[in-house]
């Protein structure tokens, strides 16, 4: 986390942006506090002459304006979500299942997590920006933490902190403060630190790490091997990585061509291809034997259209020409 706060681990410039969402992100926490597995993160030593690939900050970090010593080939999602729920002090900056964009903190009930009959993920709990939960329309106040004292009050702990020994210490000081140094609060928090925030703070993460002389064909095949799965790139996604290791930025490359010849060239590529199937009987698409072939021949269409040559004679003919 310290690694992508610095700078010092960043992502390939043509990553996908982060796209995870709140029950994701629950879902990982109640993982990594239960000591459980996510899997292991595969990083790229930078510096290799033959790949340069362009480099960007993970999603809520400031640029720092320093290269990278390792750019994130797979977990991005996973890395983003901890850094952003476990380490930065800014709201968590993502959406809701059905693709609303919100903001949340997350914090973690002290007694539902030291409670063994107790599901973990029931104990992370997600709170706005203004950390207030409502219901009715915001009429009615479901849960205030807006103030240390209500965290306190509530015995939810803020999950932002949980790497920062400091600010741990200084929030449980204050916690044993408003309590009245009670025993029985004492050694709850105290079980709670031994079983949960210590062994968070010591959670490790398997890393495969690729060294700078890995061959640029071997860096392809990874990141194609390792990205087909769970939030999978498209094919699009796959090539623009290629093109990347070349320092050639296809994304915009392809932006800039969209918007000089996509829209009308290939739509009436579209309706002459129409045509084009039409003279051959097939009216419908479950007269083509793939459906894909439709593209390729609409792009045809729009680059014969160029001088009318496809309208020189019947569609048919020309195109047999």
């Amino acid at each position: 986390m310290k690694a992508i706060d610095e700078g010092e681990a960043q992502l390939p410039d043509f990553q996908r942006g982060w796209v995870w969402d709140d029950g994701r992100i629950r879902a990982l926490i109640s993982s990594v506090t239960s000591g459980f597995p996510v899997g292991a993160a595969m990083f790229l030593a930078y510096g290799n002459d033959n790949i340069r690939f362009k480099y960007r900050t993970v999603e809520g970090v400031e640029p720092r304006g320093v290269a990278p010593a390792e750019l994130i080939l797979d977990g991005q999602q996973r890395l983003t979500s901890l850094y952003a729920a476990l380490y930065s002090q800014k709201p968590v900056q993502t959406r809701t299942d059905k693709g609303k964009e919100i903001s949340r903190y997350y914090y973690i009930d002290i007694e539902k997590a030291l409670d063994a009959s107790a599901d973990r993920l029931e104990a992370i709990i997600s709170v706005p920006e203004t950390k207030i939960v409502t219901s009715n329309f915001g009429r009615n106040i479901d849960l205030d933490v807006s103030a240390q004292e209500k965290e306190f009050e509530k015995k939810l702990f803020p999950l932002n902190i949980v790497l920062d020994y400091v600010k741990i210490q200084e929030w449980q000081n204050k916690y044993y403060a408003f309590y009245g140094y009670d025993q029985n609060i004492i050694q709850e928090f105290t079980e709670f630190n031994n079983r949960l925030v210590m062994p968070t703070m010591q959670y490790k993460m398997p890393v495969i790490l690729l060294e700078k002389e890995t061959p640029k064909e071997a860096v392809c095949q990874v990141f194609e091997n390792v990205n087909t799965g769970g939030v999978s790139l498209t094919v699009f996604e796959l090539v623009t990585a290629v093109f990347a290791m070349d320092d050639f930025e296809l994304r915009k490359d392809w932006e800039k061509r969209k918007e000089t010849h996509f829209a009308e060239d290939l739509t009436e590529g579209f309706v002459e291809a129409e045509k084009f199937l039409q003279e051959e009987r097939i009216f419908v698409s479950r007269d083509l034997p793939y459906s894909t072939q439709l593209i390729p021949l609409a792009v045809l269409c729009a680059l014969l259209a160029e001088d009318n040559r496809i309208r020189v004679t019947k569609i048919r003919d020309k195109i047999k020409q």
